[in-house]
């Protein structure tokens, strides 16, 4: 269990709040607007009603203690910012920027902030990947070109080898883990055979993944 803040508590700062309280973690809320603050109280390990950029008021609440802090500050650019800069200053070491513009990520990239989010294009290449892939049930980027996707074994490849699966892709694409039922197998090699309603993770290129696509129907 990790304790995390957010700051900012619109709709997708509560919602990123809730899940981590979902995950098992605790969670120290912070937003300006004392009705947002109010709703939410009680679902949260801690809530402060402060200005999110008054780097004061926030080296009170002793944010360098957290795992990580998201600022989830909405469409107020200046105000995202300078609450970047009060954590950059309090020396908070992993700080997550949820970005609305270019030139928003631009300036954040030049703030030196590794961890920049932008909720609704990322949505929206999720939808866009669901419907062409409709096989692959969750991807993550590793950077690097580098993607794990998470692959619903439908009834054609129930039997199927993973050396057969991954062709001439056996020597690059990783296969990382299966779920079958309630058990995880972490040593596959080529001869594992896949089963129906296995969910295979692999790891691989865009391109690589892109390949394999008409395999995995």
């Amino acid at each position: 269990m990790a304790h995390f803040t957010v700051i900012g508590l619109g709709r997708f700062g509560i919602a990123a709040s809730l899940e981590l309280v979902h995950l098992g973690h605790t969670v120290t809320g912070i937003d300006c607007d004392a009705k947002v603050v109010d709703q939410i109280v009680d679902q949260l390990t801690q809530v402060a009603i402060c200005d999110g950029t008054d780097e004061n008021t926030l080296r009170e609440l002793e944010l360098t203690q957290s795992e990580a802090v998201l600022v989830a500050i909405g469409e107020d650019m200046q105000s995202s910012l300078l609450c970047t800069l009060a954590l950059k200053n309090l020396g908070v070491k992993e700080i997550w920027v949820k970005a609305t513009t270019k030139a928003h990520h631009t300036i954040l990239s030049k703030l030196g902030v590794q961890r920049i989010i932008h909720p609704e294009e990322d949505m929206g290449i999720r939808v866009a990947q669901a419907l062409n892939y409709p096989m692959v049930n969750n991807y993550l980027s590793l950077g690097h070109g580098l993607y794990v996707v998470e692959i619903n074994i439908k009834t054609a490849l129930d039997g199927v080898a993973m050396g057969r699966l991954l062709g001439k892709l056996k020597s690059t694409v990783r296969a990382l883990l299966v779920k079958r039922g309630d058990q995880l197998v972490e040593d596959i090699n080529l001869a594992f055979t896949l089963k129906k309603n296995d969910t295979l993770l692999l790891c691989g290129t865009r391109s690589e993944l892109k390949y394999l696509a008409p395999r995995l129907v």
